[in-house]
């Protein structure tokens, strides 16, 4: 009994990493260029989301799906494809760091809001938000550095070209992360756990 549940969990775990990759995927098709060579765009949202709410394995899992349907051609990079976007476009960083950041929302939850456990409204927001601030400060780490890396350009540069212009959306994008884990995190997450 117990092995036919592990399967059944597994196999909505998958379904919902399936369905959360041609969601980010998808969302390519919603982006705002800006002169820094930094798109606004809906995908980083997605992909933390995916870690929040499917955990670190199944939203790691989904947002690794999503960088190899880009990087074996599907223009899935904000209208762009291709491995090389990953290695030498000034985005590649903010790529990498949407599963990173994915998986270290998925990890801090996992050990801190476990759906287990009873905790109270107030607990529940605090981890959630904590989640998200991680979620983000991992993400804008990895594309900071990917963008220095690949341009050349100091930290002050990187920062005007890939920080400040986001963060009225960021702010925007993880409010929506928290309420969007704090609803649905403890159903989701009853779907696909013992």
């Amino acid at each position: 009994m117990s092995e036919k549940l592990n399967n059944k969990n597994s196999l909505k775990g998958m379904v919902l990493a399936a369905l959360f990759a041609a969601l980010i995927s998808c969302a390519a098709f919603f982006h705002i260029p800006l002169p820094g060579g930094v798109p606004v765009v809906l995908q980083d949202m997605l992909a933390l989301l995916s870690g929040m709410l499917l955990g670190p394995v199944w939203g790691t899992l989904s947002v690794f799906v999503f960088l190899v349907l880009g990087a074996i051609g599907l223009p899935v990079y904000s209208g762009k494809a291709g491995i090389q976007v990953i290695i030498s476009g000034p985005t590649g960083g903010f790529l990498i760091g949407y599963m990173l950041g994915a998986l270290a929302a998925g990890i801090f939850l996992r050990f801190l809001l476990s759906p287990k456990k009873d905790h109270t409204n107030a607990e529940k927001w605090i981890m959630c938000v904590c989640a998200a601030v991680l979620a983000e400060a991992v993400l804008f780490a990895c594309g900071l550095g990917g963008f220095i890396r690949v341009t050349g350009k100091g930290m002050d540069v990187a920062v005007k070209a890939c920080v400040i212009p986001f963060i009225p959306g960021m702010i925007i994008k993880t409010t929506l992360n928290v309420i969007l884990t704090g609803s649905l995190r403890k159903r989701v997450q009853g779907m696909i756990c013992n």
